[in-house]
């Protein structure tokens, strides 16, 4: 083997120009091709993140209906029990409680729709970050009576200020229609602008007093010590109440399901489809190569060598061409992204269109070792394809014909 080797290797800088050239575009393939994944990765990973973290926790606790329908009668029924036995799990490390349900938001220039949550500050800031998202004004946490925060891009539609006030309309647990006059105390501005646009928080005790005679809870959501222990906690909650629905965030949000299960598909979509373009150069490559040696090979067999020797010393040319491009380009890429992972890729020229779809415009890209360890592996996979063509017309060589044609 140590002899193929050495044969393969020298063979390979016959021509340094054509198999630099292979090589460079083996390189500058992988490169592209790895920090493209780590974007795609980091992108992902951004959005989930964003979205357990600020919005939905870990797992959430409805009514069965309350999620399709949103009206405020359709709350969880003995949630004291529920919250009780929250506390009392040890794999449980907060929750929150939401009084929440969809209504109108009437300012002096239009009237918009949205879903007004109420919260109680003190458990939400122990659930979720959301209150890292103020960017004018203060949180609810004010002492102001009636506080309301709304989003930015919502505040700029209706060409609000801070001490404005406004009157959300809305149908109470006995479904009649009620209103109420709030003040804005802050403004918010997430990573979705559909978000924004959609929902304004108030305290869940000043939301109560118009909504019902008692406190009402429409969602509670919480989370858990390790991500694994999602399912089972959920489980839980479902076996033991009644006239309830746990789901975890995968349930929740459809598109974070999606999101997960397409992270791991494109690694190898992307790396799959620059290695086949790069394939059709190894090929070429490999078959000049064969014709250019024909008398050379016809030799080989003549004199005694092997077929299945011709044949490993062929692919063996492939693997080497190929893999010196390839951990070349995988040490570029994971420089790139080191230093990306730092700075981040800004597409702040991009921001209000990539806001609109629910991301922020600062991409920190991510890629894990099994990630690299399977780049590899296709790479070596679909090297070893492309040289089989060549390898079988080297061993179908006439070692008679390849002296006469010489």
């Amino acid at each position: 083997m140590k002899t193929l080797i050495t044969i393969a290797w020298r063979n390979i800088w016959r021509h340094p120009a054509r198999s630099g050239v292979l090589i460079a575009a083996v390189v500058v393939g992988l490169w592209a091709g790895v920090v493209t994944v780590g974007t795609v990765n980091g992108l992902m990973q951004q959005r989930i993140d964003y979205l357990i973290d600020s919005e939905i926790a870990h797992a959430q606790i409805h009514h069965p209906e309350f999620l399709a329908e949103g009206y405020s009668w359709l709350n969880i029924p003995d949630h004291e029990e529920i919250l009780n036995w929250l506390d009392e799990d040890a794999r449980v490390t907060a929750w929150s409680a939401r009084t929440m349900t969809d209504g109108m938001l009437q300012s002096p220039v239009k009237t918009s729709g949205v879903r007004i949550r109420g919260i109680d500050t003190d458990r939400e800031t122990r659930t979720t970050d959301f209150h890292e998202n103020m960017v004018e004004g203060e949180y609810l946490d004010s002492g102001i009576r009636n506080a309301v925060i709304v989003g930015k891009s919502l505040a700029q539609d209706h060409n609000l200020r801070i001490g404005n006030r406004i009157v959300l309309v809305f149908e109470d647990t006995g479904n009649e229609l009620s209103s109420a006059s709030f003040n804005i105390v802050g403004f918010f501005e997430s990573a979705s602008t559909e978000f924004d646009e959609r929902n304004v928080f108030v305290r869940s005790e000043d939301f109560t007093r118009y909504l019902a005679d008692e406190l009402v809870v429409h969602e509670i959501a919480f989370r858990v010590a390790e991500l694994e222990m999602v399912p089972a906690v959920v489980a839980d909650v479902n076996a033991t109440f009644s006239g309830i629905e746990a789901q975890t965030w995968r349930e929740i949000s459809p598109e974070l399901n999606v999101l997960v299960e397409l992270g791991g598909v494109m690694l190898y979509v992307i790396t799959l489809i620059i290695m086949l373009a790069l394939a059709f150069g190894i090929l070429n490559t490999m078959l000049m190569a064969l014709f250019e040696r024909m008398r050379e090979i016809g030799m080989l067999l003549s004199i005694g060598m092997s077929k299945l020797r011709v044949f490993s010393m062929i692919l063996l040319e492939s693997v080497i061409l190929t893999l010196s491009g390839a951990l070349t380009g995988f040490l570029l890429a994971w420089g790139s992204i080191l230093y990306l992972t730092g700075s981040g890729i800004n597409l702040e020229r991009f921001a209000a269109g990539i806001a609109e779809l629910g991301w922020d415009h600062i991409i920190f890209p991510i890629i894990s070792p099994p990630e690299y360890v399977g780049i590899l592996i296709l790479v070596i996979v679909i090297t070893l394809l492309a040289s089989v063509y060549p390898a079988l017309k080297a061993i179908r060589i006439n070692p008679l014909e390849a002296a006469k044609d010489s």
